[in-house]
């Protein structure tokens, strides 16, 4: 495996597994219930400069809140599986799905992943399969607090989740399918790294693995700030300005009409975006107006 590894950049070098999470319970009949779980499956590469869309994999096989969403253009994917999670033909599928994107990059890299009986050996043109024994001192990059730190920003977005403004109760399958994108997208690249270099999965690992204590600031989840303009003065009613002029500006919405704004934007991109990309704008706008509410 060391020789191998030397082969590829660490741009090159993938890793891949599967990790659980709640589901909440949604609202009626969309087929979610108390205790149903998600099987995520996870995919990055050794220098945290790339992360592969998520596929979830869950009970229901067409749920009712994704009726109507272009599913080809969402920044994540959804499979129905079976009741341990991910089956081999949708391990099969994705694997033929990573080496289309690969071959369009013109990149030809190494995927390493454990054994096991859902996870099946394709020839592929553009990736190359190493399992790796469960039974060696090697665990996986996933392992060594990838899907953790994933699953910590996961959690912090249910908390902060507030029906009161959204107008809606626990969130449905779909809303949970978008804070994970966004969860994934806050897992930082330097941990992903550490945690490849931890693992020994990189062309300069030595033979002992790197503690994960060791490397600075590995597990802090650091909330993204950002700054905005500072807010322009009250500059009171300009010269010729008169009353009814002023009566004319529309008042400021509250939090609730913004959150139900925001919800019809995304209900647009949903049903008509063309790119996943529009998906990261439309989170960060987001965030910085749930930082603003926040105070």
């Amino acid at each position: 495996l060391p020789g191998l590894l030397r082969s590829y950049t660490p741009a090159e070098i993938f890793s891949c597994g599967e990790t659980a999470v709640p589901l909440p319970a949604g609202p009626p009949g969309q087929g979610e219930s108390p205790g149903e779980r998600l099987t995520l499956l996870l995919c990055a590469n050794a220098s945290g400069s790339e992360k592969v869309p998520l596929r979830a994999v869950g009970d229901s096989p067409r749920p009712r809140c994704l009726r109507g969403v272009n599913l080809e253009q969402m920044p994540w994917s959804y499979r129905a599986g079976s009741p341990a999670g991910l089956t081999a033909p949708l391990f099969a599928e994705w694997l033929r799905e990573f080496n289309e994107a690969m071959r369009r990059q013109g990149k030809s890299v190494l995927l390493l992943l454990a054994k096991h009986e859902a996870h099946p050996y394709l020839q592929l043109s553009n990736v190359r399969m190493v399992f790796v024994p469960l039974a060696t001192s090697l665990a996986q990059p996933l392992d060594r607090g990838i899907a953790s730190d994933l699953k910590g920003h996961y959690r912090r977005r249910l908390l902060r989740w507030l029906p009161a403004e959204r107008g809606a109760g626990q969130p449905s399958l779909l809303d949970v399918l978008h804070m994970l994108a966004q969860a994934w997208g806050d897992v930082r690249p330097g941990l992903i790294s550490s945690c490849f270099r931890a693992a020994g999965f990189t062309p300069d690992s030595s033979s002992e693995a790197v503690s994960l204590t060791s490397a600075p600031g590995l597990l802090s989840r650091e909330q993204l700030q950002r700054d905005g303009d500072p807010a322009d003065g009250d500059e009171g009613m300009a010269e010729g300005e008169d009353a009814g002029e002023l009566a004319a500006v529309p008042p400021c919405p509250s939090e609730r009409e913004v959150w139900r704004s925001l919800a019809t934007l995304r209900r647009y991109l949903e049903c008509q975006a063309t790119s996943p990309d529009l998906f990261q704008a439309f989170y960060e706008l987001e965030d910085a107006v749930h930082t603003v509410s926040a105070g």
